[in-house]
């Protein structure tokens, strides 16, 4: 039987055998999913097709569409790779080796760095794998991590949002307000002194080049948001930023990179002042209520989070 190829079915796997096993340890959130697209990674084959690369395809095969590809190209890239599935890393070496990290850490919670190191000293240790297999293993713990390094700063990303929450709001309502002046091709009243003005185009843009929203496409995606604003208004329900996707995705997205140079101070200050205590503090507690992490993996996915935005 061929090993399985989707990450979220590998990832339910290892819950099962972390269960079965009777593991007593907190993981970190993405810890197993990042163990998983490494395990995955390990079982496929690359493809002939023209701008498919392996990350391409563990997403399709996963139910994710990937730029250039949609999934009725999937059935194309399995019937191209004979075999595929019937080599690479098995479930249980990744559990043996979260087991293996556990003997050698103080806490009871383990996370995505910690698994990809005990992986990756695994690899170091096993006398069956070959030294070309062991080099191509290795870039794919490369691969797995970069996946991993994007997660973590969007997981800090939304929990430091979350505490700028009225400027998301008030960024969300300007945004809409030029919106539907732009759609219905009238002016936008200034709030304070009156004057109407012609409605702010690079506000607009600089919110939906965060999701990669063309200058071409720019008219069909500011109607589609009027279009929703419309129907919950005709519902009687408010239209909040998280109402639409993308959009909540692109203001976070916006306010983040406002913010930067806040968050990479604060996370990667060794002695934080007193409002810098303050975020940070407000930041785990997000992270712990709402993300499902504790306090040590959110402690030490900000400390992780700010080396990375400092590089």
């Amino acid at each position: 039987m061929p090993y399985n190829l989707k990450v979220s079915q590998e990832v339910k796997i290892y819950e099962k055998l972390i269960r079965e096993a009777d593991i007593d340890v907190h993981v970190a959130p993405y810890a197993l999913w990042t163990a998983a697209i490494f395990s995955v990674l390990t079982r496929l084959k690359e493809s002939k097709k023209q701008g498919m690369d392996l990350l391409k395809k563990m997403k399709l095969y996963d139910g994710e569409d990937v730029e250039g590809f949609k999934q009725k190209d999937v059935a194309e890239l399995q019937a191209e790779a004979e075999g595929e599935g019937m080599s690479g890393i098995d479930p249980r070496y990744v559990i043996n080796r979260i087991s293996s990290a556990l003997i050698t850490k103080d806490t009871k919670c383990i996370n995505a760095l910690d698994i990809l190191r005990a992986l990756k000293d695994g690899l170091d240790q096993h006398p069956s794998i070959t030294r070309e297999d062991r080099e191509k293993y290795f870039n794919l713990l490369a691969l797995a991590r970069q996946e991993y390094d994007e997660v973590a700063k969007k997981e800090v990303q939304r929990a430091f949002v979350y505490s700028y929450e009225e400027s998301a709001r008030t960024l969300f309502e300007n945004y809409l307000d030029n919106v539907e002046a732009f759609c219905n091709g009238v002016k936008v009243k200034d709030p304070i002194s009156g004057e109407e003005l012609e409605p702010d185009e690079k506000l607009m843009r600089s919110i939906e080049e965060q999701i990669g929203v063309a200058e071409s496409a720019k008219k069909a995606f500011r109607e589609e948001i009027l279009i929703r604003l419309s129907t919950y208004a005709r519902k009687g329900k408010r239209f909040e930023y998280s109402s639409h996707e993308r959009l909540r995705e692109a203001i976070e997205k916006k306010l983040f990179s406002d913010l930067k140079d806040v968050v990479k101070i604060t996370t990667s200050s060794k002695t934080p002042d007193p409002e810098q205590l303050k975020r940070l503090n407000a930041v785990v507690d997000r992270l712990v209520s709402s993300h499902g992490y504790c306090p040590v993996c959110a402690n030490e996915l900000l400390k992780y989070t700010g080396s990375l935005l400092n590089r």
